[in-house]
């Protein structure tokens, strides 16, 4: 079902043709502090991969990916991405990447199972990455220095793309404040999930929410996550399940909190079986990349993705992801934005 927030007097500040050189010249600054700032090399990603490997990236478990037969391969069916979370890890054993280094590459993935509106499309761009790391860092404290390194290339980002754009002001505060699921339930123990996010980023301008998947103290999880990449179990130092969470930051636009990534530091062996377990998905342990994994074939590594068009919104303070890309809308929302002074591509 399509949703469209309808933020008042909404009047873009850059046209057509300001807007396309504003995409152009964030997604090339960005990608490249990124790439320098965790060390990074950029490889080239799949847009489908083989049913039944365990590669594709099955989201909250619920998204059905979009399908069709090889001829070629006896009509073998191929899926097209929904994110290349294992497909990353596979990569950085096959090339043999060493830790403290990783790899990025753009992702295009097609979620044909989206709820469409302001922030979510049938089309996804963003920039995977992936990093070996070493048993130590599998701590709280490596993933919050991971944290504050993207942040800082976004900061670095914001500050190019106002000096290109005089109109544009810059709005993300200096620092990311970390909080973990468990500590934002009990502080708004009334609210939603997604309320206590706008309530604590409404507060903190950048947020990272801590422990996303694993049962929180209500028994619910904060938000759905796949058992197989994130490690949402593993207590750490602060004595809370989670070595993973979302970066949120305030969008004044439309007035709420902003998913720009979401990451982790991945499952190690035990930390697959016990997910598999308690979610009840046990038999993934016999697919291929389960089982490189629990062979010990698969590096430790921390990773994430990092949202192409969510970024160009909020740098060119666009009210719609449609402003940014082009996708297919329900034609009442075409109609809806028009009137709202929102162009979409």
């Amino acid at each position: 079902m399509s949703y469209l927030i309808k933020p008042e007097g909404y009047c873009p500040l850059l046209n057509i043709s300001e807007t396309e050189q504003g995409i152009k010249v964030i997604k090339e600054f960005f990608q490249q502090n990124l790439a320098t700032g965790l060390r990074l090399r950029r490889v080239t990603g799949p847009l489908f991969v083989l049913r039944g490997l365990g590669i594709n990236d099955d989201l909250s478990g619920a998204e059905r990916p979009v399908s069709f037969p090889v001829k070629d391969l006896g009509d073998a069916q191929a899926e097209v991405v929904h994110s290349l979370a294992k497909w990353k890890r596979l990569t950085l054993a096959d090339y043999h990447v060493k830790p403290g280094y990783g790899i990025y590459t753009d992702m295009n993935a097609i979620r044909a199972d989206e709820e469409l509106g302001n922030l979510h499309s049938l089309y996804v761009d963003q920039w995977d990455w992936e990093r070996v790391i070493r048993p130590e860092d599998r701590t709280l404290d490596f993933l919050k220095r991971i944290v504050r390194c993207i942040y800082s290339a976004l900061l670095r980002t914001e500050f190019m793309v106002c000096e290109r754009f005089p109109q544009l002001k810059p709005s993300l505060p200096e620092d990311v404040y970390f909080i973990h699921a468990e500590e934002l339930r009990r502080r708004y123990p009334s609210l939603s999930p997604k309320e206590r996010e706008d309530a604590i980023v409404r507060e903190w301008g950048a947020v990272f929410v801590v422990g996303i998947g694993g049962p929180l103290g209500d028994g619910l999880p904060h938000d759905l996550r796949a058992p197989d990449y994130d490690d949402y179990s593993t207590v750490a130092e602060n004595g809370l399940s989670g070595l993973n969470g979302d970066l949120l930051v305030w969008n004044e636009v439309l007035g709420r909190a902003f998913e720009l990534s979401s990451m982790g530091i991945r499952v190690d062996r035990e930390a697959l079986l016990r997910q598999l377990r308690d979610s009840g998905k046990e038999e993934r342990a016999g697919l291929y990349f389960h089982r490189r994994l629990l062979e010990g074939d698969l590096p430790l590594s921390v990773g994430g993705g990092i949202g192409q068009s969510r970024l160009c919104m909020l740098y060119l303070r666009k009210a719609h992801i449609g402003e940014i890309q082009a996708s297919i809308w329900p034609e009442e929302m075409r109609k809806e934005c028009a009137e709202l002074n929102i162009h979409l591509i």
